[in-house]
């Protein structure tokens, strides 16, 4: 009997052949496309909104029809909202980074759309992440890396949960993204030499200010930029439109180059230190997820990467009461974010992460 595998297909190149490669192995697919936004790339207030925003359904439709497959729209506007742009405006609002990534794989990607995905009958679900899953000898399934190390996305994975793992499929974790497109092209897919994009799928103009000036104003209170002694520097436009690690658009004059090291919403400061404030040796992080054990029991030595594309850092996660955990690491890392993930590795197995709270 024929594999049914569901393809979630978002009309770019990577997705279009994971669909026409499990077709050629002889699977039954279908494809399903996400609507999630009325925003986002290439956004404008005008009548042109709408037929930009089905750009990436037209696509998906052509692809399956070239394949002769089904293709199905999942409309996840509302619950998209909700769970990914809402949290993504709230924890700016609160002086987090966010990572929308991280927080629309397990409940939309990976829960609703897998549900959907399950509702039409399919056995398993594959997307075009860059990312492998395994099972090993005791029948757990882990998450490893992609083979392609500059487009490996098994960060943003690190919160699915490992009883849903079993059910998906990701054929390009094997594949550098240059043999992708070679293969899209033998197989002439429509999208084949498709740009890829970089920002945030819901961000119009990847600019998440504008935004917030639209959504949050009420969290943008003008107040002081401070040295980390207190001493008033200058002025910003309110603390969630700067990050840390930051350089660029201070507007302070000063002997030395001056960086955010914290985002007081409590005192509504930014405040700002030289390059080596910017370095922490240890973090804390909450709401963990771990996919290589259940439970952190006792301290273990790991790679630690503090954003998506960070370089790892060797350190020792210790369990703490509340599903917290603390890291310390051996050097210093660079511009350490609260909001953001920390993902663990041991090798090229993702161990688990959490959300860094401090």
């Amino acid at each position: 009997m024929k594999k049914k595998v569901a393809v979630a297909m978002s009309g770019g190149v990577d997705s279009s052949l994971v669909a026409a490669l499990l077709k050629d192995e002889g699977c039954e697919v279908i494809g399903i496309t996400m609507r999630l936004s009325d925003e986002g790339r290439g956004f404008c207030l005008s009548p042109e909104a709408e037929a930009a925003e089905l750009v990436s359904v037209k696509d998906a439709q052509r692809v399956a029809e070239q394949l002769d497959i089904p293709h199905y729209v999942a409309d996840f506007r509302d619950l998209f909202k909700a769970k990914v742009v809402d949290y993504f405006l709230d924890e700016y609002a609160a002086g987090r980074t966010p990572n929308p990534c991280v927080a629309c794989n397990p409940q939309i990607k990976f829960g609703a759309l897998l549900h959907k995905a399950r509702e039409l009958g399919a056995d398993y679900f594959a997307t075009g992440h860059y990312a492998r899953i395994k099972q090993d000898d005791h029948g757990r399934y882990g998450l490893y890396t992609g083979v392609d190390k500059h487009k490996d996305q098994s960060y943003a994975l690190y919160r699915i949960k490992q009883e849903v793992l079993q059910h998906i499929i990701l054929p390009l974790g094997e594949f550098t993204k240059v043999k992708t497109r070679e293969l899209a092209e033998q197989y002439g897919l429509a999208v084949a030499k498709k740009a890829e994009s970089q920002e945030v799928c819901f961000v119009p103009d990847d600019d998440y200010k504008a935004m917030l000036k639209r959504y949050r104003p009420q969290c943008l209170k003008p107040g002081d930029i401070v040295d980390q002694e207190g001493h008033v520097l200058g002025r910003h436009e309110g603390v969630p439109l700067y990050t840390i690690g930051q350089r660029k658009g201070l507007g302070i004059a000063y002997p030395e180059p001056l960086y955010v090291v914290k985002l007081d919403m409590e005192q509504n400061q930014v405040v700002v230190g030289t390059n080596q404030a910017v370095f922490a040796d240890s973090l804390i992080a909450g709401q963990m997820n771990w996919l290589a054990f259940d439970k952190l029991e006792k301290p273990i030595r790991v790679n630690a990467r503090i954003r998506y594309g960070a370089r790892e850092g060797i350190g020792t996660v210790s369990p703490l009461e509340g599903n917290r955990v603390k890291v310390t690491f051996d050097r210093a890392q660079r511009a350490v974010t609260p909001g953001q993930s920390v993902v663990f590795y041991d090798g090229d197995q993702v161990v688990g992460g959490g959300i860094i709270s401090e």
